[in-house]
């Protein structure tokens, strides 16, 4: 299936990074988080990516018209440095298409935009390009192709602390919860789409806002409760602790890295 990733937004709550780089292309170890949101689904076999451009796109074209495979994994040098032997590979065998949604697009216009690009594909997979996740990504297509649905998502818990509060009629607090106590799941930007979600979008529409509704009205959208891992990177807190899981081998979505462990996460179906 081919994979479309959004990576045009502004980041405005990264805004003194991303008004010099979109925020896909934050550090994450030596590689930018979009470059891990790949990597995590070239290792599920998904190779073949469709880029959503706008806000200094040309600095995603650039960091992968400059990709050195010798800098980013380990190598061997020899016979007076005329010789390499990579020792790894990461994307040679990635087909990327990189197409400029607009500045201003919202998510909706992108993927409009980049239909021509998905066409003969019955599914397809999107992502916001800020999250990652543990999940088999397999038990979140199977899920899809198993219901009625034209889009599936993955449902989270936030990853955020705050509480929620439950107040009377006149004001009054009747309860305040850690949010990860109640049963509040959000999308957390995975998304298993059908080709006909076209159909449901109309000009300047938000995806999940007229589109997803239309899809809820016909009982045709799906989501996927997941209770592993899974962040999103919106915040230079995130970033931050993203870094520090990093610290002492791979990360939790670093799944090419990671040995098989049977049952990882738990779905909450």
């Amino acid at each position: 299936m081919k994979v479309v990733l959004f990576c045009g937004g502004l980041g405005m709550r990264m805004r003194d990074y991303s008004q010099t780089m979109p925020k896909p292309m934050a550090m994450l170890r030596n590689r930018p988080l979009i470059w891990h949101v790949m990597r995590w689904y070239a290792h599920w076999g998904h190779k073949d990516f469709v880029l959503c451009l706008g806000h200094r796109g040309e600095a995603i074209k650039e960091y992968f018209l400059g990709y050195n495979e010798a800098l980013s994994n380990d190598f061997v040098l020899s016979n007076g440095g005329r010789e390499v032997e990579l020792l790894a590979e990461d994307i040679r065998d990635w087909r990327i298409t990189f197409v400029d949604t607009g500045l201003n697009s919202n998510i909706g216009e992108r993927l409009r935009r980049v239909a021509p690009y998905v066409a003969g594909e019955e599914t397809f997979l999107a992502n916001y390009s800020d999250g990652l996740t543990d999940i088999p990504l397999p038990r979140l297509i199977e899920r899809h192709s198993a219901t009625n649905a034209v889009a599936t998502f993955l449902a989270v818990r936030p990853s955020q602390s705050f509480h929620v509060a439950r107040m009377n009629e006149d004001g009054t607090v009747a309860g305040i919860h850690d949010v990860k106590e109640t049963d509040m799941w959000i999308n957390g930007g995975f998304f298993v789409l059908d080709h006909s979600i076209f159909d449901a979008m109309q000009a300047g529409e938000e995806l999940v806002l007229e589109p997803f509704q239309r899809l809820i009205n016909r009982n045709r959208l799906s989501a996927f409760r997941y209770e592993g891992f899974w962040r999103a990177v919106d915040t230079f807190k995130d970033l931050t602790e993203m870094e520090s899981l990093l610290g002492h081998g791979p990360g939790p979505w670093e799944a090419w890295r990671l040995p098989i462990r049977p049952g990882a996460g738990v779905a909450a179906e």
